[in-house]
This record gives C-alpha cells, structure tokens and sequence, in this order.
C-alpha cells in the first residue's frame, strides 16, 4: 500500500543495515513480506544451509502465531557458474541437474518440518523481469555493456555502496563467483548483470542481447517481481552481506529510486570441527545423511533452532544428542499428559504456570526472535508439570489443558508430535503390550524387561506410570 503508515507491532528485530534493535513495523497492515535467499542447486543442500532457511522458518511460523498475514518468497537459483560446471561434470544438461536437486531440497526441508515458502520462484522462470530491470539501469546510467555482449554495474555511479558491509568502495571487490580477470569491465569493483553468451553455457536471446543472467541480479528480480519494489524482511547467511546484498541494494535502488528492505536478517555461520561448515571446507553434513544414521528429523530441527540466529552454533554429534533428549523429554510428558487421568486435585490448576511459560516464550521471541530464552520457558513449564504429574496435582481437565497449551506453542517450534492413543498397531505389537502388561500384573519383573526390550526393536518406547502402562512410538520409527 503507497503512502500507508506502517504499523508497528510488539517484534523487534535487529537490522544489518543500520546495526539498530527496532520494532517490526509492516508496510502494509497486518502482513509482512520477506525475501529469502535459498538454495543454488547444484548439489544437495548441506545443514549449514539449512540453519538460515530454519531461521526463518521459525520466523515466519511466529508471525503467523502471532496473527499477522505473511507471504514469504524463497528463491531458488537454477542458472549460475557452479550449476553450469556441474552438469558439465556429470554430462547431463542443466535443467536435469537442477531439478533433481530441487526435488531433493524440497525433501529435506519437509523431513526438517520447514514451512513450504509462498513462492519459490527460479531464475530461470524471471528472465523478462531480470531484462527489464537491466535495461532500467542502462538508461539511468548505472550500468554499461562490454564489447563481449556483458553487462556490468558501474559501483562509481552509486555513492552508497558499502553501506551494508560497512566497507569503503574504494576497496578492491572480494568474493565474487566469477573471477575479476574473466569479464572485460571499466573497473575491477563493478559486477556483473547480464553475461555475454559463451559456448557451451545456457543463454536466452533478449532485447539486451544474447546471454544470461548475473547471480546478484536474479533476486533482486524475483524479490521485487513477487513483493514489489520494497518490502519488509529480508534473510540470508551473514557470508551473503557482501557482495550479494550489497549488489541487490546497489541494483534495486539505484533501478526504483526507492528503499528496498526494511529490515536485513543475516544468521551466523553453523561450524563443524571448530570452522564454518562449507562445501569448499569438506566439512559438511547433508540432511538425508543424517536421517538415513538413525538421527531423529526432529532432533535434528530442534539443533539446528534451538541458538539464537544471530549466534554461531557448533554442530555435532553431542549437539545432537542434546536436542534428541530435549524432544524425548517432550514426547515423554506430551505422552503422560495424554493419558493422565486424575479427578481430584490438591493443589490449584496450573493456569498460572502455563501463562508464565506463554508470557515467557513470546517476550523472548519479540526480543528479537531470542529462541534460547523461549525455549528455557517451555522446559520450566515441562518441569512444572511433570512435578504436577508425579504429585498427581492435575485433574483431567488441567492435563489436557496443559497438552494444548504446548501443541499450541509448538505451533512455532515445530518439534513436538501429538499423542494418538488412539492408533492401531499391529497384532504382533499389540500382543506384545498385552502379555508386557500381565506380566507386570503378575510381578514378573524378568519377563516385563524382556518385553520392554522387544517392544524397543520395533520402534515402541513404554513407560510405567500411576495410570498404567503407557506407549509411544520412538522419534526413529515416528520418521520412518
């Protein structure tokens, strides 16, 4: 909406560009609208990667609990020089390449729980838009062409650059996916927009010549194609800060005469082996991998969220473990909240204490998305209740109070699994629960461990508890 007041909400969030701790405040009332940089696929998506799309994932979930409208755009870069080099090396064409690996990115960001994007546009898809923005900086003077048929970005035509880095543009360019020496241009700092056709590289014929896109055009393109010329939220990794945000705020604004994001979120490295996990490190951990060892889905979102964006978060295999025992404590009292049956309380219900943990949670998350203090909130209210439980200071009616009150904060989280006490196993699982219950009955304690065991290989966890015996299925056989 042209000329409306933003409207400023209780979220803070602490912006790149300005270094600032600010309210939320959506151009548009009651909906923010956020550009993501996704992935380039040219080989599977690596955890690293997946912590700055979880990010904001957990971003865009709390938002949306929180009641405002919220259209997120990921994109997905299906046309550069590492895409090109790889169908090369394994002799298929692009499109094939990239689309395998899209489907596979779509794969783990299910298996990971991350909401699907509103949008997930390709480079490819955006060619008119990416033309008509080049030839709008050609005819302003903010770019030129090159003998070669390229297009560059001339940086001395745009005094701001470096603002969002904090760099001098004085200062050579560092970075780049393209060497300086492999374009002809009129200063070394310029980067490119449109690449002049080579053989044996994908180009598409234009009213700006024959070619293809530069990388740091493209999102400009696509963010402005489906969010328009400003918008609220931008994400990316802190290693995007330069050149590719600063080339998209360079582009945009010097193309629209207008701000182009709000707000930048930059998430800190995930590091493996003390060091940034990248592919060129050899450092690397891909999702499907993980899943296939044996690592919970859940416990692996729960790793990968559970640090303050802004912080760098060291991956292993103790950090994993870590997050697999908070989604088993969880399981655990979702579970007995379930099953929990008790008609006489002694002490008050525990509307107080599920309050205190909402009160909690969402002042932390307001705090500038602060997911360590929200998650120290919910495990307060999971010791409160297990005291409850084990006091037998619940009623029914506060046991499946409780229950909601955590599926409902899960809502953000998306770690929890509802209890389904209700589902049918099969015969074989069935009789093994009925004759571990009998035994217990009969004392036989021997026989009841032995079952118990048994119960474990196929993927059933059993606990004994003051309302009876009571299943679950393990976090490997829930992802299975």
């Amino acid at each position: 909406m042209a000329g409306a007041m933003p409207v400023s909400t209780a979220i803070t969030l602490q912006d790149t560009l300005s270094g600032e701790i600010r309210r939320l405040a959506p151009l548009e009332p009651d909906q923010v609208r956020i550009y993501s940089c996704g992935p380039t696929v040219y080989g599977p998506v690596h955890v690293g990667n997946f912590r700055s799309f979880l990010f904001v994932d957990l971003l865009v979930r709390y938002l949306r609990y929180r009641g405002l409208r919220v259209k997120w755009v990921m994109n997905v870069t299906d046309v550069d020089d590492k895409i090109i080099r790889g169908a090369a090396a394994a002799g298929v064409p692009i499109e094939e390449l990239t689309e395998r690996w899209t489907n596979r990115f779509l794969e783990d960001a299910e298996a990971l729980g991350m909401t699907r994007p509103d949008v997930l546009p390709r480079a490819t898809e955006h060619i008119p838009q990416i033309v008509a923005l080049i030839e709008t900086l050609i005819e302003r003077g903010h770019a030129y062409r090159t003998d070669e048929g390229s297009i560059f970005f001339r940086i001395s035509s745009w005094p701001a650059y470096g603002k969002l880095a904090r760099l001098d543009p004085a200062n050579l360019r560092v970075g780049e996916r393209v060497e300086a020496d492999e374009y002809a241009k009129d200063d070394v700092r310029d980067f490119a927009l449109w690449k002049g056709a080579k053989p044996g590289e994908p180009s598409w014929s234009t009213s700006i010549g024959e070619g293809r896109p530069g990388w740091h055009i493209e999102c400009s393109a696509m963010s402005m194609a489906h969010l328009g010329p400003s918008f609220d939220i931008h994400t990316g990794g802190v290693d995007l800060i330069f050149p590719h945000h600063e080339d998209e705020i360079a582009q945009s604004e010097a193309a629209t005469g207008q701000p182009f994001v709000q707000t930048w979120l930059h998430c800190a490295h995930l590091q493996m082996d003390g060091r940034k996990m990248a592919k060129s490190a050899g450092n690397i951990a891909r999702v499907a991998e993980l899943l296939e060892r044996g690592v919970s889905a859940r416990a692996l979102r729960y790793a990968l969220i559970s640090v303050h964006y802004r912080m760098a978060l060291a991956f292993s295999d103790e950090s994993l473990a870590a997050a697999g025992s908070a989604i088993e404590r969880l399981d655990t009292l979702l579970a007995a909240l379930s099953a929990y049956r008790q008609d006489v309380v002694d002490e008050a219900t525990p509307g107080g204490a599920i309050e205190a943990a909402r009160r909690a949670f969402e002042e932390a998350l307001d705090d500038d998305l602060n997911i360590s203090a929200a998650l120290a909130g919910v495990f307060d209210l999971v010791r409160e209740l297990n005291r409850r439980i084990d006091a037998r200071a619940l009623s029914t009616a506060d046991a499946r109070a409780a229950l909601d009150a955590l599926l409902d904060l899960d809502r953000v989280l998306g770690v929890m699994t509802p209890p389904a006490p209700s589902e049918e196993l099969p015969d074989d699982v069935a009789g093994l629960l009925e004759r571990r219950a009998a035994a217990r009955a009969a004392r036989d304690w021997e026989a009841s461990d032995r079952l118990r065991d048994e119960l474990a290989k196929l993927g059933i966890a059993v606990e004994d508890t003051r309302d009876g015996q009571r299943w679950r299925r393990s976090p490997e056989a829930i992802r299975a």
